[in-house]
């Protein structure tokens, strides 16, 4: 007996097939083949398998109870069809193909994205490198500040040394001065 069975919904790229294997497999189902198809736009997994109606029958079972974890399934059909099945075992090599194909394509992806964040890497790396570079400059300016201040207190210090010194003088003047008037006036 010969069965075309649809699976409808969110079912490509969640690990169907491998499952679908798994479970054809179990049951010892001798011709077996599924594929990721679109239907009207939407996702679907077409399954075609050739066995004794009570084998199809519990893998019909099997399916509407086991599916990934990923998937969602809007509806599951089936009808009689009248093409050529290959052997599970066939399908097994298929499968197997099909899926280093995927680890081969999406691999290559991750290295791409991994090529992309390196580049963006090395761009920070630059930026940085330009940011210490503005950062020494500023600590070099800094420097040149604090000595600048530096010098400019020692200076202040030594005006005010010199301005205290003129200051006392000047009282000490200033003292003797009203000495002498207060001489000449008697006090």
């Amino acid at each position: 007996m010969k069965k075309r069975i649809l699976i409808i919904g969110k079912v490509h790229n969640v690990g169907y097939r491998p499952l679908l294997l798994g479970l054809a497999e179990s049951l010892e189902i001798k011709r077996f083949f599924a594929d990721n198809i679109k239907i009207n736009g939407k996702q679907a997994v077409e399954i075609l398998i050739d066995d004794e109606k009570e084998k199809i029958t519990a893998f019909i079972e099997l399916i509407k109870k086991n599916k990934p974890e990923k998937a969602e399934i809007e509806e599951i059909r089936s009808n009689t069809h009248k093409r050529k099945v290959m052997k599970t075992e066939s399908y097994y090599r298929y499968l197997t193909a099909m899926q280093l194909a995927k680890i081969v394509e999406y691999g290559g992806k991750m290295l791409e994205k991994q090529d992309q964040m390196l580049e963006k890497q090395d761009k920070m790396l630059e930026k940085q490198d330009q940011m210490l570079e503005k950062q020494d400059k500023m600590l070099e300016k800094q420097d040149e500040t604090i000595k600048e201040i530096r010098t400019v207190r020692k200076e202040i210090k030594e005006l005010r040394q010199d301005l205290k010194t003129y200051m006392e003088q000047r009282f000490q003047k200033i003292e003797k001065e009203i000495e002498k008037i207060k001489a000449k006036i008697g006090l």
